[in-house]
């Protein structure tokens, strides 16, 4: 299931950014400014076709059956069933740093006067440069790294795997 595109609709945010953290390629349509709650609908109906898209409104989903749209109901209200459900239909969740968490986009390692000038702009010690890791979103300007923010993901996915 790796390789799957997935498309989540606006009940979705938080789940959006778990897919993305564990590499899957996820449109979320609360990002497209669509203003219209039916244009939105007809619009994940008809679009992203290469993607399944994951909801938890009953009457899109409904929709997509009946126009064979690839199309996986959400029942949880919690993120941590949202994806022990996806997890039982054979999605992988654990971090990797492939994506953007907040865009989308494919990250890459970052150069040094990059890595230099978020720090500056965040506020964040120059010493970080040479304890951790990083990755780079040039979409949003953004780095990321193995700290103590990545080990309390990686303990609530565990947390999660051993219910």
């Amino acid at each position: 299931m790796k390789n799957r595109k997935v498309v989540c609709d606006r009940m979705l945010g938080k789940l959006t950014t778990w897919l993305r953290i564990s590499g899957y390629d996820t449109v979320y349509v609360g990002d497209l400014n669509i203003m219209n709650r039916r244009k939105e609908d007809t619009f994940l109906v008809t679009s992203f076709k290469d993607r399944i898209l994951l909801t938890r409104d009953r009457e899109l989903y409904e929709r997509c059956i009946s126009s064979n749209r690839e199309v996986i109901f959400i029942n949880s209200n919690t993120i941590a069933e949202q994806i022990k459900e996806l997890s039982e239909k054979g999605f992988e969740f654990r971090i990797v740093m492939d994506r953007c968490s907040v865009c989308n986009n494919l990250l890459r390692r970052p150069s040094e006067e990059e890595i230099l000038d978020v720090l500056r702009k965040e506020g964040l010690p120059e010493d970080f440069k040479t304890r951790y890791e990083f990755w780079y979103c040039e979409n949003c300007v953004k780095l990321y790294w193995m700290g103590s923010h990545w080990r309390n993901m990686v303990k609530f996915l565990k947390n999660i795997e051993e219910r």
